[in-house]
């Protein structure tokens, strides 16, 4: 027997991911920080007491299977839409169904609306009332960051459950035990497949169970049987049914991975190299991107404390502008290394806070007579006057007061220890009469 004289035995050629779906959350692989035994997901699915959730993952994590377990335990309607496919009109449907089966029968409606990423503010906007009121149990699955992606309202009305990127080896664990079903499996075939295959399978299927199945299922599909009529799916095999998964950079990711980058110029040479040639080189990001977020950081986090990590960065900036990409790959690796490696501030940060903070508690704020212009006749007549130009005095510098009469004395920028700042604070100190 192979897998075109099947039949029904297969559920009419559904595909073996959708055949092999966990029926119950026995069957559910990985997420056991969620639907593991006591947890609090895990007890609300079992007593039939789910509330508006939204589940957040990778893709082929288990996020529509889990919703699928709930289907099989809810003893109401369960109702699934695709939001790439629904419109507000079908969202009304459900939601009228909803309030008839409530008021006629008693009973509850789950609506499970599927890549809710892809629904916009107005049709979002149509569920929120049948939500708050308790007409539907709404049940959100997104690979997007839900956060850049669902309304704050519904956000707010639903518990959020982030499920986590699968490991190889819970694809191996999929894959084993489709393997040995003969009811929804490939257990009914005379199927060998070698360690390294499966192996392969699970390496390129990175952490997505759905992928596995489905190249375990083209591999059985498409290799020629044996004499014997049985099948041996090798590693050859393996590697012509699944091919490295095309890296998705979608907005969320981009996000994350250039905050990832400048978190890393905080601390790791090397974690910030990989960050910026991982998101240009695999994700296609723009370079200009990291390159302005280097400046960025120089002053954010490098500050006075060497100030020659701005010119390095900057430098970077026209290197790639005149040259172009790949050529500048080297200059703008360097001003990278350079930031990573330069001692660390932040107090630029501080001093802009500490002045803008000051400036939300001033109604306003007089210049002192001593500062204010004095090119014009009249002036010393005003009183401005009294000015000590410090060039005149030892060292250019003169004790007098600069800020306004409100604030006088106000320290805002206070230099750190860190590099060329220990010299600052070491000034500053004098000048203070520390």
């Amino acid at each position: 027997m192979d897998l075109f004289s099947l039949g029904d035995n297969t559920g009419g050629g559904r595909l073996l991911a959708d055949r092999m779906r966990p029926q119950s959350l026995d069957e559910y692989i990985g997420q056991e920080h969620i639907v593991g035994p006591g947890k609090l997901l895990r007890r609300a699915i079992e007593a039939d007491q789910v509330s508006s959730i939204l589940l957040y993952g990778p893709p082929g994590c288990g996020k529509t299977t889990l919703a699928h377990i709930i289907s099989h335990h809810t003893q109401g309607e369960f109702v699934r839409l695709n939001a790439v496919e629904a419109s507000v009109k079908d969202v009304r449907e459900v939601i009228d169904r909803a309030q008839s089966n409530k008021a006629l029968y008693g009973t509850k409606t789950i609506l499970f609306l599927d890549e809710v990423h892809r629904f916009n503010s107005s049709r979002q906007d149509a569920l929120l009332p049948a939500v708050e009121k308790g007409t539907i149990i709404f049940i959100g699955a997104t690979t997007e960051n839900p956060f850049h992606y669902v309304n704050g309202a519904l956000m707010s009305r639903s518990t959020l459950f982030q499920l986590e990127s699968l490991t190889s080896g819970h694809s191996m664990e999929a894959m084993r035990r489709a393997l040995a079903d003969e009811e929804r499996g490939l257990g009914f075939m005379r199927l060998h497949a070698d360690e390294d295959a499966l192996l392969h399978i699970a390496a390129m299927a990175n952490g997505d169970i759905r992928r596995a199945l489905n190249a375990l299922e083209l591999a059985a599909m498409t290799t020629a049987p044996e004499p014997d009529g049985s099948v041996h799916i090798t590693l050859a095999v393996a590697e012509e049914s699944i091919r490295r998964p095309i890296v998705k950079a979608d907005e969320s990711t981009q996000y994350d991975v250039l905050s990832a980058f400048h978190k890393s110029i905080r601390g790791s040479s090397d974690a910030a190299l990989f960050w910026f040639l991982y998101a240009v080189e695999k994700l296609g990001m723009d370079p200009m991107t990291f390159i302005r977020r280097l400046i960025a950081a120089c002053s954010e986090d490098i500050g006075l404390a060497n100030p020659q990590a701005m010119v390095q960065a900057v430098s970077a900036l026209d290197a790639y502008r005149n040259n172009g990409w790949p050529e500048a790959r080297l200059n703008v690796t360097q001003a990278i290394l350079f930031a990573v490696e330069s001692p660390k501030s932040d107090a630029v940060v501080v001093a802009i806070a500490n002045v803008m903070n000051t400036i939300e508690e001033l109604k306003s704020a007089e210049v002192p007579l001593h500062l204010r212009d004095t090119h014009y006749k009249g002036a010393v007549k005003l009183g401005h006057e009294g000015y000590q130009y410090p060039h005149n005095y030892p060292g250019h510098y003169v004790r007098q007061e600069y800020l306004p009469k409100q604030i006088a004395g106000k320290v805002f920028y206070e230099a750190t220890e860190q590099g060329n700042e220990a010299k600052i604070r070491y000034n500053q100190g004098l000048r203070r009469g520390l």
